[in-house]
């Protein structure tokens, strides 16, 4: 939910400068909009960031090469898992180690179970930031039994510090596959639902479409990824276009909308949830025996050079860039962060609409600020 603090500016040409939040500093996502108005239309939307800069980069740099991985979940908290596939990724392309199968299966049942969590996340409070109360309980009644599940097996459920070099951390639990196989029959039942009470709903599709529209040429200037830019009509999904992990070896749709407004980001989420829960039904009855981890020394050192690796996280592109001297930790680390990006759009999507709708504009980008202000 956003506020407007009682501070009200006045410009020379009679416009009036608003601040949408900044929140209080102890909330997860601060963001600080400085908001130009003419009457009730917007002429310019700035975003203040650094309420909750952390450094995570330069820390990042005095960690050992298992240990930085899990700063990564503290970015965008709502992909932990696929942050922390990431760097997995790019550290393994160091050392050249091959992943066990069962590791791989494992890795992305997790990635596509933190993908639905984190939409349907995005669908609950998209509703009620437009002042809808009851989807935002419907949400959480699926994720809660996603974190459930989660937690068995992890032993966390938010920064779940589960993906190592080479692997994960630890097999699944033995309730792991009857567990995710009622929660994809509880689904299957529940979906219409969604539907019924936000998809096809009146007031929010008056609310959402032909708002906050980007073009397709527009996104791909300002660097917006994920589902937002597949909203415009911008092939971009990663697991699609540079596959990694088994993601060649599964059948899903990449979705794709040309109408480039709110309505549009929200279907592709909404989409997209189904999509995932097709990849969990290809794996979950299809896990290879053997090991969950690759034999790795104790002590990880990255022969000198520069690796990449980028990932779909829920909010787009996450690319993981290392550059190592040879030693027991990185010399230099770089996160190409999704979120960063997609805030760039803003103020242009937002030039010339109502105020009223920049809730709307805002929440189908489905910022997470600490992935933005790291």
């Amino acid at each position: 939910m956003y506020t407007i603090t009682e501070e009200i500016l006045t410009t020379p040409s009679g416009d009036m400068v608003i601040n949408v939040g900044p929140q209080h500093p102890a909330t997860h996502g601060v963001l600080h909009l400085l908001i130009t108005l003419n009457g009730e239309t917007i002429k310019k939307v700035e975003p203040h960031l650094g309420y909750i800069h952390r450094s995570i980069e330069k820390m990042c740099e005095s960690l050992s090469y298992r240990q930085f991985i899990y700063s990564t979940s503290r970015m965008d908290y709502l992909s932990a898992h696929i942050n922390n596939h990431g760097c997995a990724l790019a550290v393994e392309k160091g050392l050249q180690v091959e992943i066990p199968p069962r590791a791989e299966v494992i890795r992305v049942l997790m990635d596509e179970l933190t993908r639905v969590a984190s939409h349907i996340l995005a669908w609950g409070a998209l509703a009620m930031d437009l002042g809808a109360f009851t989807p935002f309980f419907h949400a959480f009644r699926e994720r809660e039994m996603i974190n459930d599940i989660m937690e068995e097996t992890c032993g966390a459920r938010l920064t779940m510090n589960y993906m190592v070099p080479g692997g994960v951390m630890m097999d699944i639990h033995p309730n792991f596959q009857r567990r995710v196989k009622e929660l994809l029959k509880q689904f299957s039942e529940k979906i219409d639902e969604y539907d019924e009470l936000v998809t096809y709903n009146t007031i929010f599709i008056n609310r959402t479409k032909n708002v906050g529209y980007l073009s397709k040429e527009d996104a791909i200037s300002f660097g917006v990824s994920g589902p937002s830019a597949r909203a415009s009509g911008v092939s971009c999904d990663i697991r699609k276009i540079y596959p990694y992990s088994i993601y060649d070896k599964l059948k899903f749709d990449e979705i794709l909308y040309t109408e480039g407004d709110s309505y549009a980001r929200y279907m592709v989420r909404v989409q997209e949830v189904k999509q995932s829960l097709s990849i969990i039904e290809q794996l979950i009855d299809n896990i290879p025996e053997g090991d969950f981890q690759a034999k790795t020394k104790a002590v990880l050192k990255l022969p000198k050079g520069e690796f990449y690796s980028r990932v779909e996280t829920a909010r787009g592109e996450l690319g993981v860039y290392i550059v190592s001297e040879g030693g027991m930790t990185p010399y230099r680390i770089k996160f190409r962060s999704p979120g960063y990006s997609n805030l760039s759009a803003l103020d242009h999507m937002t030039r010339g609409s109502k105020i009223g709708d920049l809730i709307a504009s805002m929440g189908t980008l489905d910022l997470v600020i600490p992935d933005i202000d790291r």
